[in-house]
Parts: C-alpha cells; structure tokens; sequence
C-alpha cells in the first residue's frame, strides 16, 4: 500500500476577469473619445488660429476624420481577427498619436488631410465598435450593465478633455500639447492591450458572467439564423437598426456642434458651459438607467424608442425655452442629454438580441461605421438650418434648426419600429 499523503490544498479559483476588462474598456474609451472624438472640434480653432487657413478647409478636414474612421469601422472585425485586438488596439492609439501631432505642425493642407487620415482610422480602434468587442466576448446576460460601465468612459472623456485640451494650448501651445498627450496616451494603451486586452475566456478558463462550468448558455426569445455575406445587408433588423442609429446620432451631432452657442443668449457663456457638462452627466445616468431596466424579456427596441422619446421633448423645449426662460433651457438640456449615452450604447445590444454570435461583430461594426459616415455631415447639415433667412439669429427658438432635429429623430424611432419581430 503507498504511504498516506495529507491532501494538497486546492487552489483556489481565479476572481472573473471580466470587470477588469470592463475597467480597461472605460479608461481606453476616455482616451478614444476624448482625443478622437472631442479633440477635432478643438483642433480646428488651433489650427484656423495657427495657419490662417479657410474654416471651409479645416472643417472639411475635419469632416475627412470621422469618414475616414468610418471605413477603418467597418474593416475592425477583419483587423481583430487578423491581428488581434491587443495589436489592432496598439496600432490604432499610434496612428492617432502621430494624428494628433500632425493636426499641431502641418504646413500644407495635404499634410493636415494626412494626419486627419491618421488620427481618424486610429481612435475608432477605441470607438464604439472596439469597445463593444473588447468587452461582449465577457459577458452575455450582463453584457448591458458591463458596456454601460465602459461606455461611461466616452463622457468622461468629454468632460476631462475637452476643458483640458482647451488649457493646455494656451499654456503650452499645440504642438507640445498633442506631443504631450499622444507619449501619455500610448503608454496607457501600451500597458493595458499587452496587460489586459491580451487575455481571453478561453485562455483563463472562464465563461462569460463568471458563470460554473456546465452553466447553459443564456437563450433569447428568437433564436437567430447566421447571416453570411450579403445576407445580413438584405436583413430588415439590421437595416432598421443601422439606419436608427445613423439618424439617431445624425440627430444628436448636429444638435451638439451648434447647442452651445445656442444656449449663449439665454444662460450667458459661463452657464452655458456648465449646461454642455450637466448634458454629459444626464447621457451617463441616462445610460445606467436604461441598462438597470433592462431585463431578458425587455423589447430593447421599445426602450431605445422611449430614450430617443425623451430626446424628442427635450429638443421641443429647447425650441419652446427661446432666450427668455433659462430654466426651460436648462430642462431641455437635461431631456436631451438623458438620451446621448443611449445612443450609441443601446443599438449593439439590440443586436444581441437578433443576430446569431458569430454575425454580432460585424453587425455592430458596419452600424457603426455607417452612422458614423452620415453624423461627419451633421454640424455642416444643422449649420445650414441655422443659417436659414427667417431663423436667423433666433438662438434656442430657432424654428428650422430643431423642427430638423425633431423630425430626424421621429424617423428614428420609425426605424426601430419598423424592424420589430411579430411575436
């Protein structure tokens, strides 16, 4: 008989690793959205100030970014299988470091275009669709609350680095400025792709919510068919959905461009700031909100309709508020702002719901990628509303500009109705 040995003690279980990918996907999402997506619009005064160029120019530079990034969208499926997402995420942040720096020294304007062409395919890499992949293969049934929490980070990325940007230009000058946060930018990305983004379930043996072993698999009400190829351009929920959420954020772009200067008249600039950052923080408690309702059973493209609804009676009081009842403003700033995280947040997780797994990535980086080819026109498209004859100089009652937002964001709502399931 072989000696007794004394039992060896069992190691005990590795915490689920999701939250920590969930951490990651928020910091990373401050730095995509704060650099990429808020940065532009600041770049552009720099580089008008700095060259003297045509605003005509260096907003279509800007416009050039965001189309740019939207054709780097819809390849991201493609470029994480490929090259993985720790890689695709590292190669993004140094084409959107080099971007960045070349918007502070270009020269000519062919160099301006180049480094729009940089920074717009690097910061998608951390966009709306990246995030989604970053953290979807982690959960399934709590994959609302987890992107939720990860998409907060695009708020705060607006709300740090918008003001941010903003001081340390004037401190310190553009190109140091951008030089500055493109080496802090890259070491955080650095640490977190090769530290974090490099693990996966499968790789520490877990399975998505942290659920045991021999867990069934959380079902939907419909079970969805693959849609290979050209199928899934022909399906009507994926064609509902992109178009709900191109108009939606169409909408809600070319509603921000201009909704500062807006609010001017009737807040004065100081609260009118403020006013742009109590927008932010409702788009982060209107987001928590609809993630906390939602349940299994939940019509998500019934709750997605309720949150554009919102953004429709914040837009007519707005429209109502004119320049004479700051309270009213401050109301529509906090309607519409419910509805701004939601935007963005809620189409991939319709998706969840309709599409098989393996045409999930793909469906939400074409969506993507489509809304944003079409929100790159909007301040263009709402500059020309305010500049209609009979609404000029109106401010917050400006009849064409948000009649406009309205009537887009109805269509909105349609779409999403219209791609509903018959039970």
């Amino acid at each position: 008989m072989p000696p007794n040995t004394p039992d060896l003690p069992v190691p005990p279980a590795r915490p689920f690793y999701g939250p920590v990918v969930v951490r990651a996907a928020f910091v990373l999402a401050v730095l995509g959205w704060g650099i990429g997506f808020y940065g532009p619009p600041v770049f552009l005064h720099a580089v008008v100030t700095r060259t003297g160029w045509p605003l005509t120019l260096v907003s279509s530079a800007v416009s050039f970014h965001f189309l740019l990034g939207a054709a780097v969208v819809a390849c991201l499926p493609r470029l994480h299988a490929r090259l993985g997402l720790p890689a695709t995420t590292l190669s993004g942040a140094c084409a959107l470091a080099l971007g960045t720096l070349g918007w502070a020294v270009a020269a000519q304007p062919w160099q301006l275009f180049a480094a729009a062409a940089l920074s717009g395919g690097g910061w998608v890499t951390m966009g709306a669709a990246a995030i989604n992949a970053m953290v979807s293969p982690w959960y399934a049934s709590g994959r609302p609350v987890a992107l939720s929490r990860a998409y907060n980070g695009a708020s705060i990325g607006g709300v740090v680095f918008s003001p941010l940007w903003v001081a340390l230009i004037a401190q310190l000058g553009f190109a140091w400025t951008a030089g500055l946060i493109g080496l802090g930018m890259l070491g955080v990305v650095a640490a977190l792709a090769l530290g974090v983004l490099a693990q996966t379930p499968k790789r520490l043996g877990q399975l998505p919510d942290g659920a045991a072993p021999g867990t069934p698999a959380p079902t939907h009400a419909h079970a969805a068919a693959a849609l290979p190829g050209r199928q899934l351009w022909r399906n009507r929920q994926f064609q509902t959905l992109a178009g709900a959420m191109a108009l939606g954020l169409f909408a809600q772009i070319g509603l921000i461009a201009h909704l500062y200067s807006l609010l001017t008249p009737a807040l004065g600039t100081q609260a009118a700031g403020w006013a742009m950052a109590l927008a932010t923080a409702c788009a982060i408690g209107g987001r928590w909100l609809a993630a906390a309702r939602m349940r299994p059973e939940t019509d998500r493209r019934l709750l997605a309709c309720a949150s554009y609804g919102v953004q429709v009676l914040g837009s007519l009081v707005l429209w109502l508020a004119g320049t004479h009842h700051p309270a009213w403003a401050v109301l529509g700033v906090v309607l519409f702002g419910a509805g701004i995280g939601n935007a963005t947040s809620l189409p991939p997780l319709v998706a969840q719901t309709e599409f098989a797994q393996s045409d999930l990535p793909r469906a939400v980086a074409l969506m993507v990628a489509m809304a944003q080819a079409l929100y790159a026109f909007a301040p263009a498209a709402f500059a020309l509303l305010l500049a209609y004859p009979a609404s000029a100089g109106a401010g917050l009652g400006t009849p064409a500009y948000f009649a406009g937002a309205v009537l887009v964001q109805l269509a909105t709502m349609a779409c999403l109705l219209a791609g509903r399931k018959s039970s």
